[in-house]
């Protein structure tokens, strides 16, 4: 069945005293609820989104049109486009191929990539990705189930009802793992250690990076920079993993602590974000951030930022806001960057959540506006460097008030901010430019999140500080 329809589109200004960005909203097929699982865009430019109800909708930019590319599929939460006729998608029981063969605009061959990851008909048993390497290896991710919930009379894979341990656990193969699969459906598991690892995608580098939301063992949400084998701290996952014995909740916290990964970047909970979702680069022709990552946000009409910061021989960085409401909406989801470098955002309630649904657009207007640009650890404290000059008489110590904090790592959901205390700002030098200031700081200590307010800090022509917040996530200490 190939239907097609027309869509308006409405204009918003995203902030009319700084607008940097203008927010469309593209009206989506009526009738159709427009929960987006997956979105991609095709090598023609138009947008593919897949939708929670099975459905599958193509839209050109240009003539307004949507088309149905196909239907039926099963709770779809990822959509890569291979090609205008040629979408994988992963639904929750399998990574799937679409294609297009007749030419006619709707896909009429079905292919399974891979099922080879076992299922127990619990509700929290999401699959997410796919994301593609270089050498088009698929790697999807897949969510722990839920102690909220039982599990099904008919399960699939190796099922182990002595592991239903916890609040969230894995009694089927590789949940709570990122799996890589190789174009002829091959699987090697890749990663563990995660919970409900919403966001997949790699950076132009090469580097694979998952968000994972705030739960039990995760007192804030994170955003991992994954590594093949390692163990990046949910303990139900561990039970696939070679060589472990036993059952995870059956080692203490203390142990499970010495062998986690540490995520590369906390989103302190209520300050930044209380569900991240998608992460994907920022390109050059979309304002003066480009080759940082975007990440979206459930629970907030917002889009944060994220700056990376290699600290001998380690990744860790900084997280602030790109942009907060200024027509945005809630539950942005999924996202990709066409080649004008205009955003594409597929949004969702998933059903029963706090989010809105739909399509979104975001066009970088060209205005820069006054924000952090990087934040780089010294051996004393940070590099802090802005789009534009700084006005001097606000570019003081006075003006930049740093606390630190960090999260228990423990079994309980989510922590509270633990072991807080005011940093004091001992120096502040303001370079010639008036673009970049760095300060001095104490106490400097590995394991907590910095977070620094700019308190009325301005630009040399007036304007204020679009996001006066940044945390950054000290793991490692900085030797020379």
């Amino acid at each position: 069945m190939m239907a097609v329809v027309m869509a308006m589109t409405c204009v918003m200004v995203a902030r009319a005293d700084e607008p940097a960005f203008k927010v469309d909203t593209i009206t989506t097929p009526e009738g159709v609820s427009a929960e987006v699982g997956g979105l991609d865009i095709t090598p023609s430019g138009k947008v593919a989104i897949c939708l929670h109800d099975g459905q599958v909708w193509v839209y050109d930019p240009a003539s307004g049109k949507w088309t149905q590319f196909a239907e039926g599929l099963h709770d779809p939460l990822g959509l890569y486009a291979k090609a205008d006729d040629e979408l994988v998608i992963m639904q929750r029981p399998e990574l799937t191929r679409l294609r297009d063969t007749d030419r006619d605009g709707a896909a009429d061959v079905f292919e399974t990539i891979t099922d080879d990851f076992g299922m127990t008909g619990n509700y929290h048993e999401f699959a997410f990705g796919p994301a593609v390497d270089k050498d088009g290896n698929y790697f999807i991710s897949l969510n722990c189930a839920s102690s909220g919930a039982g599990v099904r009379y008919e399960k699939r894979g190796e099922f182990h009802p002595d592991w239903h341990d916890g609040r969230m656990y894995s009694c089927v193969p590789w949940r709570g793992w990122v799996l890589k699969v190789s174009p002829d459906g091959a699987i090697t598991p890749w990663a563990y250690g995660f919970r409900s690892p919403d966001g997949i995608g790699f950076d132009s580098a090469g580097n694979l990076f998952i968000t994972d939301n705030q739960g039990d063992w995760l007192g804030s949400s994170k955003l991992f920079l994954v590594k093949r084998g390692a163990f990046h701290g949910h303990p139900a996952s561990l039970v696939w993993s070679e060589g472990f014995t036993g059952k995870p909740l059956e080692r203490s916290a203390k142990e499970l602590d010495a062998m986690r990964r540490r995520a590369t970047v906390i989103f302190p909970h209520g300050t930044m974000a209380n569900s991240p979702t998608q992460m994907l680069e920022i390109p050059a022709n979309f304002g003066v951030f480009g080759g940082q990552l975007l990440v979206g946000e459930m629970n907030t009409a917002r889009l944060l930022r994220v700056m990376l910061d290699e600290v001998d021989g380690q990744t860790q960085g900084a997280c602030v806001v790109l942009l907060d409401n200024g027509g945005l909406a809630k539950g942005d989801h999924r996202f990709a960057f066409d080649a004008d470098g205009t955003l594409w955002i597929g949004m969702t309630t998933r059903g029963y959540w706090v989010g809105d649904n739909g399509l979104k657009r975001v066009k970088f207007t060209g205005n820069t506006p006054l924000d952090v640009q990087a934040m780089k650890l010294t051996r004393d404290g940070f590099k802090l460097t802005f789009t534009k000059p700084l006005d001097e008489k606000t570019a003081t110590a006075e003006h930049f008030a740093f606390e630190c904090y960090r999260y228990a790592y423990h079994e309980k959901y989510g922590s509270p901010q633990m072991d807080k205390q005011t940093v004091t700002v001992k120096k502040l030098t303001l370079s010639d430019d008036h673009r970049t200031a760095m300060v001095t700081l104490d106490p400097m200590k590995a394991g907590f999140v910095y977070e620094l307010q700019l308190k009325d800090v301005r630009g040399a022509t007036g304007e204020s500080v679009m996001n006066p917040i940044v945390c950054y996530t000290l793991n490692k200490l900085r030797n020379e």
